[in-house]
């Protein structure tokens, strides 16, 4: 059996969509509960890319991504999707603009797959419209696109872990946007389906800004990456500009460094002894 395909760093799967979005984070600044999660964030995702964003636990990564999809607002700064401010759009039209695949964000489990992939069409129709032929093929699309047209009709409840991402996923492409934020999409799978689930983001050209708990996933998956710490970015830039062994080791608390292979691959290679920093 062949192994999981993998992503090589300075290509892509298929060539990039011109309608996908340039996302600009500038001076975003959260608090919560009076304590500063965000301070001061500054990142960029060029149209068509995918950005991971890393960090220690507790730094600040969902906050930034809630942020941008609007369930939070900063207290300073500006989240720009081409240049306009996305605290003037629409719920409407933010809506058709980003779509988000959250941690445990499955919502019923008797909804039936083809109803949770509809859910996605719920942007682009006029209160109390009927779905269209568009929404069906838009649906059916998505389905067929992550691998799910078989469970079309079986409840989400009785589902793998595995599949309900890839249904959340074939949701957030039946939504048609132009950007994608991904909390965690590949928590609690097994090694093929995340790499699987993130080489099908990566064909789809979509901007796509992705929280990876995971740095080997990130270093092999992602064009550029931002790490944050203590709700600062302490790096951002390529995989390679981005993960030395002094980041590694001050952040992460590891010896180890990055490297491109021939094949392409950046991957992390980890100190034998002592493989954790004092």
């Amino acid at each position: 059996m062949s192994g999981p395909p993998f992503h090589k760093s300075g290509s892509s799967v298929e060539p990039r969509d011109a309608r996908t979005a340039e996302l600009s984070v500038v001076g975003v600044s959260v608090a919560i509960g009076g304590a500063r999660v965000l301070d001061a964030v500054m990142l960029q995702a060029p149209p068509g890319s995918v950005v991971g964003v890393v960090g220690p636990n507790g730094s600040g990564k969902t906050t930034l991504l809630r942020t941008i999809y609007r369930s939070l607002r900063p207290d300073r700064g500006m989240v720009l999707i081409d240049g306009a401010d996305i605290t003037g759009m629409s719920v409407r039209a933010a809506a058709r603009t980003t779509a988000a695949v959250l941690q445990n964000g499955a919502g019923s489990p008797e909804l039936t797959v083809a109803e949770m992939v509809g859910l996605g069409r719920n942007p682009h129709h006029a209160l109390f419209s009927r779905d269209t032929a568009a929404d069906h093929a838009a649906v059916e699309k998505a389905m067929a696109r992550t691998g799910v047209t078989a469970y079309a009709d079986r409840p989400i409840g009785t589902l793998s872990g595995g599949q309900r991402q890839r249904v959340l996923l074939a949701r957030a492409l039946a939504q048609h946007p132009r950007l994608l934020v991904l909390d965690e999409l590949t928590n609690h799978l097994d090694v093929r389906a995340r790499f699987e689930l993130l080489d099908l983001v990566r064909s789809t050209g979509i901007t796509t800004l992705a929280v990876l708990h995971e740095l080997d996933l990130a270093v092999r998956c992602c064009d550029r990456l931002v790490v944050l710490d203590h709700g600062r970015v302490v790096a951002a830039g390529t995989v390679l500009e981005v993960m030395t062994p002094e980041l590694l080791r001050t952040v992460f608390g590891v010896n180890a460094r990055a490297e491109q292979h021939d094949d392409g691959i950046v991957r992390l290679h980890y100190a034998a002894q002592p493989l954790a920093s004092e």
